[in-house]
């Protein structure tokens, strides 16, 4: 049986669907962080079959964790202090997403003007739509 050690202070996000870790690691930027991190990829889950698990020491300040509601709303994000679980948060998908995906209209002035950031806004929160703030381009998952 595979150990990981817990954490004394930090976040574990759980629940998240197998051979997605990676994806979030790139999203939320940990490989700029200067903590510990643990990625366990297709652990056993009874409820899930498999899952992945992200265990991340220290601080949240650093985290945009809008992000996770947007790559996957099932994610359960765990906040550990002095060994505890003191909150467990629910996501849900963000209202709007800066510089996460990038709008593939060729016509818009982020396009031209390279240094825009690439906004987008939650228009169909049933089917998960975001549209650019600029030229209003769908963009779906």
């Amino acid at each position: 049986m595979l150990n990981i050690s817990g954490l004394r202070e930090g976040i574990v996000l759980d629940h998240i669907q197998a051979g997605k870790s990676m994806d979030i690691y790139h999203y939320l930027g940990l490989k700029n962080l200067e903590c510990q991190i643990a990625i366990i990829k297709n652990a056993r889950s009874s409820k899930m079959g498999r899952k992945d698990i992200i265990k991340i020491e220290g601080s949240l300040e650093a985290l945009d964790l809008d992000i996770l509601g947007y790559v996957d709303h099932n994610i359960t994000v765990n906040i550990i202090r002095d060994n505890q679980i003191v909150e467990k948060r629910s996501l849900k998908l963000p209202k709007t997403l800066t510089n996460v995906i990038h709008c593939k209209n060729p016509r818009c002035i982020t396009s031209i003007e390279q240094e825009l950031p690439h906004i987008f806004y939650l228009a169909d929160p049933e089917r998960e739509v975001y549209r650019c703030k600029y030229c209003d381009e769908k963009y779906g998952k």
